[in-house]
């Protein structure tokens, strides 16, 4: 079986624990190479062409903006073939309820047809919000497991809870 991490990360400024800081390595990254060290993925980071503002306010505000007009902004590379793989995780942290717009512009066209979907969300309290959902949505043909929310303060030290939901899901 072969695996693929799809995902987005947002390091620098952000929301942690009730409070605006940075960090160094986004929170979604770690638990994308928890799932490449321990089952042997391959990994594939949704990067913008046009970077998010430095400012965790100001990005925010132009997530929303892209979440209200279903944008897709363009990604400095693209997946254009999945067909090698069998299990695809999708993660990325909770923007408004949903993954960020630059994952689906990473997902959009792909043929998830016989695929198994892991979605994968890290949070500050949301949990998964209706990013399930919006996965089922746009992909088809694809079988979804029930999704895992990863509180995004304890991202680095999550590694036995997602390996042990993957070893659960595969």
């Amino acid at each position: 079986m072969k695996n693929l991490v799809i995902y987005y990360s947002r390091s620098g400024e952000n929301y942690v624990n009730g409070k605006v800081t940075n960090i160094a390595k986004g929170n979604t990254e770690y638990v994308a190479e928890f799932i490449r060290d321990n089952f042997g993925a391959d990994l594939f980071k949704a990067e913008t062409v046009k970077e998010y503002a430095k400012s965790y306010m100001d990005c925010i505000r132009e997530a929303q903006k892209e979440l209200d007009h279903d944008e897709r902004p363009a990604l400095k590379e693209y997946l254009k073939d999945i067909s090698e793989y069998d299990n695809i995780f999708i993660a990325g942290p909770c923007w408004w309820g949903t993954y960020p717009m630059a994952l689906f512009s990473a997902i959009e066209g792909l043929d998830f047809t016989g695929k198994k979907v892991f979605p994968v969300m890290t949070h500050e309290g949301s949990g998964m919000g209706h990013s399930e959902k919006d996965l089922q949505k746009m992909i088809k043909g694809a079988q979804f497991v029930k999704g895992l929310a990863v509180h995004g303060a304890d991202a680095k030290d999550s590694e036995q809870t997602v390996v042990s939901w993957v070893n659960r899901n595969l």
